[in-house]
């Protein structure tokens, strides 16, 4: 049944309006009714009250005033009329399927008596919450139209004023709070005040702002987490790759490993048999010469005991003559293993620089990946040294009359990348061909720049430089001396910020010159470059930045 079929029922069973048992002050149904003077009926406890608060006795409804304060007598007609009409109106609300008894948690209405049922909405002109039942005066009845209706609301004692029992209706910007009209004649006077619609309006506006930015930084975050997830996936890929690199790399070092140890073990055994074969020819030749030697000496014997003296001479010359036998002074048996295990431990050494050269070239691959586009900042440049229009080259020169800025080197011809990085990874490479003397690296933001300086990890360098053309040295806390087949032409610099990493690779050989590993990184790092002094012309050749070419 819908409330309009409820409230024709409601016409139906009563000739009495609902409007004639309503108090005008808690717009409910009269509760012990009383009639005053000018015949206006109230609730006993209402107009008391109302009465109480008041500085005169003055009836709400037509203002009429009384000098002294009226006794009260319950009106027991009205009494019994507004019983019947509250128990009717009760049994249409029960019978209505559209209103409900209010749940825990949910606003009940504050004029039902018995069963409450759910609040529709709450009046902050009355500070009452109404069912729908207990609503449709400020929906039928002019001047409680003009009453502001909102969603239910339990604490409807907080909108009223503290110290004057008078609603909130305006913002005091002053003191950032929400006063009464009373206020604003005592604790607030000549603060500066505006309507609560107004104060309302803005501070939506302002939360409308403050949900946006948080939406975006929501957004932001979620941005983050596929950052995150996706690096793990690269992460992922790179550990799978790295495993199958190390599966690949060292079962066939393990296979050369055992290849090189049966083929070394067979040539040995080949050599002890060949050894004991000729060993065993030597043997038989000498046995069978000791059988021959063995057999004359028998028959010498046998003739010195002969008496025949014509036999004796006879056969002398034949026996006294020695077997022909072999010389065997500088015959001897010898097998030199000497090298044998050096010769297949320097294969392996081939079969290991073999492997590492291809990891190097996959490394070289897989690092220029993070390659970035670097420029050289002119407000740090040495004023002895000139920068390309482009930015991408140095080299040294004349000295220019520059402003002393506190981010440029003063005595050390050094020039720093304009981009700064603090996370991730970032490569760049630099042409070095035709110098022989130059430095390369990164660097901490905050190094010294002026007066001497020192390049060292613990003075917030990583670098590597060239000496005289040949003299390679890697300026860790203690220098490192570094020994190069090939003469680096093209010099590639990679940073793994949370690694702690710095490596240096000749781009052509595709070979690793030096690494910094271990490092702990908090600020920003900057490229850093040196293209060092002209040495008399010998060392004219700027540094270049390269565009980074990748390797098929």
């Amino acid at each position: 049944m819908h409330r309009s079929q409820c409230l024709e029922m409601s016409a139906a069973s009563s000739l009495l309006s609902e409007e004639q048992f309503l108090c005008s002050i808690c717009l409910d149904v009269f509760t012990d009714p009383v009639t005053i003077p000018c015949g206006h009926n109230f609730c006993k406890n209402c107009i008391t009250q109302h009465w109480d608060i008041s500085v005169q006795c003055q009836c709400p409804i037509c203002k009429e005033l009384f000098n002294t304060r009226p006794e009260l007598r319950i009106n027991t007609f009205i009494s019994e009329m507004a019983a019947q009409f509250r128990k009717s109106a009760q049994m249409k609300a029960s019978s209505c399927p559209d209103q409900r008894c209010a749940k825990p948690g949910e606003v009940p209405c504050d004029v039902c008596t018995g069963t409450k049922l759910k609040a529709l909405k709450s009046c902050l002109v009355c500070l009452v919450s109404y069912c729908e039942t207990h609503l449709e005066p400020h929906q039928r009845i002019k001047t409680f139209k003009r009453h502001k209706l909102i969603d239910p609301e339990e604490n409807l004692e907080g909108r009223m004023c503290k110290e004057h029992d008078g609603p909130l209706q305006l913002f005091c910007k002053t003191d950032q709070m929400c006063v009464c009209l009373l206020c604003t004649e005592s604790d607030h006077m000549s603060h500066h005040f505006v309507p609560l619609k107004e104060e309302y309006e803005g501070k939506k506006a302002e939360l409308g702002k403050t949900e946006a930015e948080i939406q975006q930084t929501i957004q932001e975050r979620q941005l983050k987490i596929q950052e995150i997830k996706h690096s793990v996936e690269l992460s992922k890929e790179d550990a799978d790759r790295e495993i199958a690199d190390s599966v690949r790399v060292f079962t066939a070092l393990m296979q050369s490993v055992e290849r090189g140890q049966a083929e070394l073990i067979e040539t040995i055994e080949e050599k002890q048999k060949t050894t004991e074969k000729q060993a065993e020819g030597f043997i038989k030749e000498l046995e069978q010469e000791i059988s021959e030697l063995m057999k004359r000496t028998t028959e010498i014997k046998q003739l010195s005991r002969t008496e025949d003296q014509l036999h004796l001479l006879q056969s002398f010359p034949s026996l006294n003559t020695p077997p022909h036998t072999k010389d065997w002074t500088e015959v001897s048996v010898h097998s030199s293993y000497e090298g044998t295990v050096r010769r297949a431990v320097a294969q392996l050494e081939e079969t290991l620089r073999k492997e590492m050269e291809k990891l190097l070239e996959a490394e070289l691959k897989r690092v220029q990946q993070y390659a970035v586009d670097v420029t050289l900042d002119p407000d740090t440049a040495y004023p002895f040294l000139i920068l390309s229009d482009d930015g991408k080259q140095v080299k040294y020169g004349k000295k220019k009359n520059l402003p002393d800025k506190p981010e440029r080197f003063s005595s050390c011809s050094c020039v720093l990348g304009k981009q700064s990085f603090s996370s991730g990874q970032f490569y760049y490479e630099v042409q070095v061909k035709g110098k022989t003397d130059w430095d390369l690296g990164v660097a901490r933001g905050s190094i010294n720049r002026k007066g001497e300086i020192t390049l060292s990890p613990e003075d917030g360098y990583w670098t590597i430089w060239l000496r005289n053309g040949n003299e390679y040295i890697a300026l860790a806390n203690t220098s490192v001396v570094l020994s190069l087949k090939t003469k680096p032409q093209k010099v590639g610099v990679f940073v793994d910020y949370e690694e702690g990493l710095v490596s240096f690779y000749d781009i052509d050989a595709a070979a690793l010159i030096y690494s910094y590993t271990g490092c702990t990184f908090t600020e920003k790092l900057y490229p850093y470059f040196s293209p060092e002094s002209n040495d008399g012309g010998k060392n004219s050749a700027p540094l270049i930045i390269s565009p980074v070419n990748h390797k098929d």
